[in-house]
This record gives C-alpha cells, structure tokens and sequence, in this order.
C-alpha cells in the first residue's frame, strides 16, 4: 500500500525543504523522511497489538513524503528504508531494522539489548524490540519568562531530573523524579529561596542505556546517550508516554518561568545512542550511515567522543537537523539556553580537524534569530586531537571554564604555583575570553559539576571510589585534585568534619563571590555526597538522587550559600558586566580592581611570580561602575575587599591604608571569626585556610 503525495499545506515546508517529522493536519498526518540514497522507504504504523501497516512513501529529490487520511496524534509509527547493505563501506541498509524518525517529537518504548534483531541481523523484524516514534500535533508554547535574565544576573544550577525529586517528601509519589515533580511547587520554592535564576537541566532529549552498561545490571542514568534530538526523556514523564511527556515538558517550563528562573538544556548532538560499528541499528545508521556519522574510510567510526560514535555536522543536512531541534526546542518548547556537550566535535570540520572560528556550524549559529535571544554555553573539549578548546569558541558563547575548576581547587588543597592564576580566575578570565569581543560572562565558573566529585566528596576523598559502577574502579578520572582533609571518605572526627567544612564554604565562597557566571552543582549547598563515586553516569539510586534529609543537616552550609547568592544579587560590583581595566572608571578616582599582597600595598612583580605565596587580596572598587541601569544610568555600589589565605598557617595581613578606605565591616568570614570591623592600615591575623568578604565603610 502507498500513501497519497502531500500536499503543501501552510507551515509544512522550509527554506531548505519540506518540514520533516510527522505533521498533523486537519484530515490526516504528512510524513518525510530525508533518505537521499534510499532505494524505497516504508511507513510503519503501529497499532496498540504491535500490528503494523507498511505504506511507500514518494520518492521526491532528496525526501521521501507521504499523506496518510485519518491519522493523528497518538498514533505511533516507524520507517524500513531500503538500499544497499555493505558494513565494509558504511552502507547500513536494512529494511528488517524498524527506524525511528529523527525528527520524532515524542517516543514509546524501550530497547530490548538482548534481541540480535536490533543488530545487522535480517533473520526478523526488530519492532517490538526497539522504540518507535509518535505524532505528536502542534501546539501552543509556554508562556516566556516572566522577566529576562540577563547574562550579567545569572547563576546556574545544574541538576538532574529524575534524582533532584525522586525522594522529595512533598512531591506526590507518582510524581518524583519528573517533569512534573520538578514544577512542584515546593521544589520552584527551594530553589528561588536559594537565589539561582537558571536550571540547567542534564540530558532530557530522549536518550537509551548502552548495551554494555545494561549488561552489568545498570542503566544510564545521566542521560549523554541520546536518540532523539526532539522528544522529551518519555521515562521522565508521570502522565505517559504517547504525547503527553511533551505537554508535561511545557507545564515545567511554564512554572519555572512564572517563578522567573530560566531553563537551560544539557544537549547532547556531539554522538547518538547506536554507539561504534557494532552498536544496534535504530534509525540514523539505517537511515545514511556514511552522511550522519563520521566515519575514518570504510567500516571504521571515527570517534572523538569516546562513545563509539561522532555526528558528522560538516555535513549541511546533519547541521540542519540540530539547528531544527535547538530552535524547536526555543520556539515550541520555550526554553532559555543551551549547555553542548563535548561541542568541539560539532565543530570539525569533514578532515576531521577542529575548524574554529570557521565552522558552517558556528557562523549559521551566530545568524540565527532565533538562537540569538536564548544562552549558548559550550563544553569546549572532547577526546579527539586538539580536543581542548577552553577560551576560543568566541562570540556568541560562554564555556564551561575548566581553568577556573582547576585553579580554585588547587589553591584551597595548598598546591598552586603561586597566585597569578588564581587572580585571572577571579576576575573573569580575561586571558581567556577578553581578546574576541566578549565579556566575563563567557566563563561559565564551576568547582564541580555532575562528572566528577561533588564538593563534600572534594574535601573527602583523595581518590575515587567507583567500585558500584562494577568496573573495577578504572572508570572516572584519577586527577581529581582533591584533598581528604587527612581521612579518606567518612569519620566522626570533629576536627576533620570542622576542616571539611570550612573548605566547602571557601571552595563555595570563591565560585560564587568570582567575576563571571557560576554554576552550582545540585545538593553542594548542602553537603550531597556521592560517597567518593567520581563517575556515577549508571549510578540511579540513592547514590545520585537528592537526599531531601539533607538541607536540614547541612543548613549552615546551605545558609551560607543563600547569603552569597544574595549578596551576588545585592551588589553589582561582586556581578560586573565588563572587564575590569586596571583604571580608574571616572578621572582621579581609584582603579576599578587592585591586587593586593599580604604588606598592604599593591601586588609587586615578585609578588606575582613567588610561587609559595598563598595570600592575597582583591579590591572592587564600586563607587563607579561600567554598567547601567534600566534607565541608562551608572551603577555604583559599595566597595569590597576579598581576601584569602590557602596556607595552613595564619598570616598577619596589612589592610590598605586610608586612601582607599577609612574602615570595613567583616561581611564574610569563614572561619567564623568573631571580628566585625577593621581599621584602615591595621595589621590583623587572616586565619588559616579562610575567605574573608570586607565591605568599605
């Protein structure tokens, strides 16, 4: 049987096409498919008893397109696409292998990893083994944000869908560890009392578990495994999986937006869930093969993921696909922002080589309208040659900083060289995003993120503990640069406990009081531990999930980031929107920024190159600022000095004379010292491993 031609409808084409997917109309659905070296492609649908009718579609240029009367939502449906099968030269043809359709707005079903059908295989039908997608109709998007987060203003909290409500006491059971558990309201209400405007989400694009994890009993549980670049995780959604995790997806958004915090998508286009060559066949492999993966001549994956797999976005039709999906994702989905991951593998270029700043990916980014008003943040690296980019992406985007990851932690566990990097860090990172164009909000500053330790694992564990992963601890990174404190893993020393926490409150004190954009990872407010697992991608159990128990237990720390956060919020001149210059802003004033040595005076070039040098100060100056208001006007702001000893030591410290400021009161301390105002120019002990916050009076 052949569905009839589609017609061409309002809305159903683009500049570079027909609009692909399924598209419900008022008397039917119109289906395309892009194949263009298909020699015949089927529509499959199925029906509730996994029955199915197959349709042709028509063959037209480069797409393959059919109507079929009387189909709407709900319905769900699959492809067989023909064509020549020869693994040896990338052609994976195989009509047996029923194909989801990459541009699928909803999915059903799971994968059955014991079935050889979903492999090479064409001894049988692989549906009812594999997941299918489902029309879904069009429909309004949620309402925006109700005020816009600018760049300069925003924090970001990285969490999980699933672990962040899973065991919340006030979320109604059949509701944890979804998208409606995230909009509940006691959850919203956590997260504006704690003063981040932005959730960044890891991976809710519909993804699968590796074969090779689900035969150790695990599943993949942060979600880097993606299938479908337009349909919500279906396994996140309470309310089912035939079009509804799409409605409950915009109802998430439309509460975090009405609380004005911001979404923000972990997306994963760098590599898809059908893994290296002998992965399973479950829709781009059998669609184009040799176009949609990179692949190193003949058989062989050219992987710079370390997933098996690279998309290949030299490609123009791959690219059009993933800038089809990010503005899906904005305009019907209505979310504010993107994280890439591993995105120095969208752009290389088709030798394989990393193409910055010249990248078709990067320019058609840049252009677009509507990827214009939304936040673009990369993950500058992946494990291919000259995998790290940190600071070059350049304009419109931020990174993840992991020079400022690195930087803070090795001077809080006492071994940086020195603290000429520290103070790039603190500032901005002008070294790393001030020569392109762009401003301190590029540098996206994190301490840990959901790979890696969490802060309390940071201060708890010298060395991984991935043993539950069942991989004989080789999995994870081993440069954790971390420091135990003196006690690997838990103990009821109260010294060490003490210590513990007076490195979290400095480890948070730095990332939040910093010049840029920080990132809180979920639960480091409040001592979540992970208990040493560095690695916990197949960890969905207590292990991962957010302990609700927790916030009560941990409320000093947890109030000491509320505080930070609102004083981040409170002053402009600990959130600048410029670089600072060195200058003074207005004429005989003082310089916007001063480095200041341990003798009072400003940092010398032997200060700045002594390598054992732990202490040092930073002043804001605030009474005039690079940056206005609504109304045009400049900013000002009470000045700040940060001051900070890493040694284990304390050090007498010298305040700055009465040139900068007459006195400061102590609005920060964290070894909760008792002192709330010093004197210019006095001499006072700034003790060991602590951050002290002084606001000029």
């Amino acid at each position: 049987m052949e569905a009839t031609a589609a017609s061409s409808a309002p809305g159903q084409s683009t500049a570079t096409g027909p609009r692909q997917g399924a598209v419900v109309q008022t008397d039917g659905t119109t289906f395309t498919l892009w194949a263009p070296a298909a020699e015949r492609v089927e529509l499959a649908l199925i029906a509730d008893d996994g029955s199915q009718r197959n349709l042709d579609l028509t063959h037209t240029g480069e797409f393959w397109t059919g109507f079929v009367p009387g189909v709407g939502a709900g319905q769900r449906y699959g492809y067989r696409v023909h064509g020549p099968f020869d693994p040896s030269h990338g052609l994976r043809f195989n009509p047996s292998k029923l194909l989801l359709d990459p541009y699928a707005r909803a999915v059903d079903g799971s994968l059955d990893f014991t079935s050889p059908l979903v492999y090479d295989s064409s001894d049988g039908d692989s549906a009812g083994h594999v997941p299918v997608g489902v029309v879904v109709a069009d429909s309004a998007p949620p309402p925006p944000i109700s005020r816009p987060v600018h760049w300069g203003e925003t924090v970001i909290y990285e969490l999980h869908t699933k672990g962040f409500t899973k065991l919340h006491p006030d979320v109604p059971e059949q509701q944890r560890g979804t998208y409606a558990g995230l909009a509940h309201p006691s959850v919203i209400q956590y997260l504006t009392e704690l003063g981040v405007t932005s959730v960044e989400l890891l991976p809710i694009h519909h993804f699968l578990t590796e074969p090779a994890i689900a035969g150790r009993g695990l599943p993949n549980y942060w979600g880097y495994n993606t299938l479908g670049f337009f349909a919500p995780h279906a396994p996140y959604s309470s309310s089912g999986s035939r079009g509804e995790q799409v409605a409950e997806f915009k109802a998430m958004v439309a509460a975090f937006h009405a609380a004005g915090i911001e979404v923000i998508l972990d997306v994963v286009y760098n590599h898809t869930a059908e893994g290296g060559f002998d992965g399973p066949t479950l829709s781009f492999r059998g669609i184009d093969n040799r176009t949609y993966y990179r692949l190193a001549g003949g058989a062989a994956m050219y992987d710079v993921t370390g997933t098996g797999n690279s998309v290949d976005t030299s490609h123009p039709h791959v690219r059009q696909l993933v800038m089809d999906s990010l503005r899906y994702w904005v305009e019907e989905m209505g979310v504010d922002g993107f994280r890439f991951d591993l995105a120095v593998t969208l752009v290389r270029n088709e030798r394989h080589e990393v193409d910055i700043p010249d990248h078709p990916f990067l320019s058609e980014v840049a252009a677009d309208p509507v990827l214009g008003r939304v936040k673009l943040i990369s993950e500058p690296w992946d494990v291919g040659p000259f995998g790290y980019q940190v600071g070059n992406f350049g304009p419109p985007w931020s990174e993840w900083n992991g020079k400022f990851r690195d930087s803070v932690r090795d001077v809080w566990r006492n071994t940086s060289d020195g603290v000429k990097d520290l103070a790039y860090r603190l500032s901005g990172s002008s070294d790393l995003y001030g020569d392109d164009g762009r401003y301190p909000f590029a540098s996206i500053n994190f301490v840990t993120a959901h790979d890696g330790f969490t802060l309390r694992d940071l201060v708890s564990y010298d060395h991984k503990h991935n043993e539950a992963n069942h991989e004989d601890n080789r999995d994870g990174t081993d440069d954790n640069r971390s420091w135990n404190c003196g006690v690997e893993g838990e103990t009821d020393d109260a010294g060490v406990i003490a210590l513990r926490k007076q490195q979290m409150a400095n480890l948070m004190s730095t990332l939040i009081l910093s010049t840029g954009v920080p990132m809180i990872t979920a639960g480091d407010e409040c001592g979540r531990t992970q208990d040493g697992n560095n690695n916990a991608y197949c960890q969905d159990s207590e292990i991962s999930w957010f302990d609700w128990s927790l916030p009560s237990t941990w409320s000093d720390h947890l109030e000491l980031t509320k505080k930070l956060l609102a004083l981040r919020a409170a002053h402009p001149a600990l959130r600048q929107w410029h670089y600072f210059s060195g200058q003074p802003v207005v004429s005989g004033g003082r310089k916007d920024l001063s480095w200041i040595a341990p003798h009072g005076g400003e940092m010398t070039d032997a200060d700045w190159f002594d390598g054992n040098l732990r202490t040092i100060g930073m002043f804001l100056r605030g009474d005039a600022l690079r940056a206005t208001d609504a109304e045009g006007n400049a900013l000002t702001d009470s000045s700040f000095l940060l001051a900070l000893n890493a040694t284990a030591e304390t050090r007498n410290v010298v305040v700055p004379d009465a040139s900068w400021a007459p006195a400061y009161e102590v609005v920060l301390d964290t070894s909760n010292s008792t002192v709330t105002e010093v004197e210019a120019g006095a001499t006072v002990p700034l003790g060991p491993r602590c951050l002290v916050l002084l606001r000029a009076l």
